[in-house]
C-alpha cells in the first residue's frame, strides 16, 4: 500500500491521554493525525463510566503528584476554552486503619505514602479518627480503629467530557481526526514512522501509541510485560436518600477494608436523585483481551459487590443496582506507567499502560508526550515510567 498521506505526528488512541496529546500538538501548530479504532468518547476501553477520581497527594508515589497538580490546571483552561464542566472539587477521603496500611494497585503503604505526597507538596489536607469521620461524613460504617485523610481539593473529573472536549479543540486548531479506522502495523525508517490502516497509510515524523488494552496487539514483543483486567463499575439507588450523598456532603472516597484483599472507592451522587451513587471495587486475577472479555454484569457479581463491600459501609444504601459498566485495566508488574520511547527509537512513544489510576493524570501527561515529540523531553520529570524497567 502506497503512503498517501504525511504529518508530523500521529497518535494513535483518542482516549484519555490520546486526545489530551492530540491537543496539545495542534496547540503547538504541529501537523497531527489522531486515528481511534472506535468514535471516542466509547465504552470499549478504560476512558468511560461518568467519573474519575483525581487528588494531588497521590498514594502511589510522590512523583506522580506534578502530574495530577498540572493536570488540574490544564483540565481548567480546557474547561474555559469549551464551557464543559470537567473538574468539580468535592473533597476526597482515603480511610485506612493501622492493619490495613497495605495496598492499592499493588502499591505498599498507600495511606502513609498519600500524607507524604501532601506533606512534599504542600497539599492542603488533615487527619481524622474514625470519630471525627462519624461526626462529618456519618454515612461512612468505619470502626473504631480507622483513621482518615481528608484532601480538601480532590475531585472528581468527567472522563467522557474531557475526552470530547480535548478532541473539539485539537480539531478546531487544525488536527485531522479519523475515528472507526483500525491501524494494522506500522514501521520505522530513516525518514520517519509508517502507518498502515484497514483505509490507508500515513507517514509521520514520529508516532504516540496511547492504545491502552490494545497495546500488546500494537507492539506484540511487549505483550508479556502488560496485563488487562477486566473492572466493573456499579451503581446503586439512592432515590430515597439523595441528599445525603450530593457532591457538598459526600467526597469521593478510596476505603482500605480490613480482611479483604482489595478495597472500595466511589463519588457522590453526581447526576440526579434517579442517577444512583457510583462504587467499585479492582480485581487483578482474571487476564483478559479487549475482544475476549465478559461485558455483561452478572446478578451474582451484583449480590456480591452489594453484600461484601457496599452493605456492611454504607447501611442506608439499599441492594437495587440500577446501571453497571465493565471497563478494562491495562497493568505492569510495578502498576506504574510507561510514558517513553519504544526501545531503540526516537520516533515511536508509548504512552498510558496506567495500571487503572492514570487519568487524573491525563491532562499533563498529554502535554508531557507532546514535549517529548516537540523537543525530546518534557518539561515535568517522568523518568518513573520508563520501560526498561520491565525489560
Amino acid at each position: 500500500m502506497a503512503i498517501t498521506k504525511k504529518f508530523k505526528t500521529i497518535v494513535v488512541g483518542l482516549g484519555a491521554m490520546g486526545s489530551a496529546a492530540l491537543y496539545q500538538l495542534a496547540k503547538r501548530n504541529i501537523n497531527v493525525l489522531g486515528i481511534d479504532r472506535f468514535s471516542p468518547p466509547h465504552t470499549l476501553g478504560s476512558t468511560h463510566g461518568d467519573t474519575r477520581i483525581t487528588r494531588q497527594a497521590i498514594g502511589e508515589g510522590s512523583y506522580y503528584s506534578p502530574l495530577s497538580i498540572r493536570s488540574y490546571e490544564l483540565f481548567r483552561e480546557v474547561e474555559k476554552q469549551t464551557s464543559a464542566t470537567i473538574l468539580e472539587v468535592t473533597g476526597g477521603l482515603i480511610i485506612s486503619s493501622d492493619s490495613k496500611k497495605s495496598s492499592i494497585n499493588n502499591h505498599l503503604h498507600f495511606f502513609d505514602n498519600t500524607l507524604a505526597a501532601a506533606a512534599k507538596h504542600n497539599v492542603r489536607y488533615e487527619v481524622l479518627n474514625a470519630l471525627e469521620i462519624r461526626k462529618r461524613f456519618p454515612q461512612f460504617n468505619v470502626a473504631d480503629d480507622e483513621m482518615g485523610y481528608y484532601e480538601y481539593d480532590a475531585a472528581f473529573l468527567r472522563p467522557e467530557r474531557a475526552v470530547q472536549a480535548h478532541l473539539q479543540l485539537a480539531k478546531s486548531l487544525g488536527a485531522r481526526l479519523h475515528t472507526d479506522e483500525v491501524v494494522i502495523g506500522f514501521d520505522e525508517t530513516d525518514s520517519g514512522v509508517s502507518v498502515r490502516t484497514n483505509i490507508d497509510a500515513y507517514h509521520a515524523d514520529h508516532l504516540i501509541l496511547s492504545v491502552g488494552p490494545w497495546l500488546p496487539q500494537c507492539v506484540p514483543s511487549l505483550k508479556k510485560h502488560f496485563r488487562i483486567n477486566r473492572q466493573v463499575l456499579y451503581w446503586f439507588d439512592i432515590s430515597q436518600i439523595y441528599q445525603e450523598f450530593v457532591p457538598n456532603r459526600f467526597p469521593v472516597f478510596i476505603w482500605e477494608i480490613q480482611r479483604q484483599k482489595h478495597g472500595i472507592y466511589g463519588f457522590p451522587a453526581v447526576d440526579g436523585p434517579t442517577g444512583g451513587l457510583k462504587i467499585a471495587t479492582e480485581q487483578y486475577d482474571d487476564d483478559v483481551t479487549p475482544e475476549s472479555v465478559d461485558r455483561s454484569v452478572s446478578v451474582e457479581e451484583i449480590n456480591d459487590m452489594y453484600n461484601l463491600r457496599v452493605a456492611p459501609f454504607f447501611p442506608q444504601i439499599g441492594r437495587k443496582c440500577i446501571k453497571s459498566a465493565v471497563c478494562l485495566y491495562t497493568v505492569t508488574a510495578d502498576s506504574d506507567f510507561v510514558i517513553d520511547w519504544l526501545p531503540t527509537s526516537k520516533r515511536v512513544v508509548i504512552c498510558s499502560p496506567c495500571s487503572g489510576h492514570g487519568f487524573k493524570h491525563s491532562a499533563a501527561i498529554g502535554e508531557c508526550v507532546a514535549q517529548m515529540v516537540e523537543k525530546g523531553e518534557s518539561d515535568l520529570d517522568i523518568g518513573h515510567f520508563k520501560l526498561d524497567r520491565l525489560l
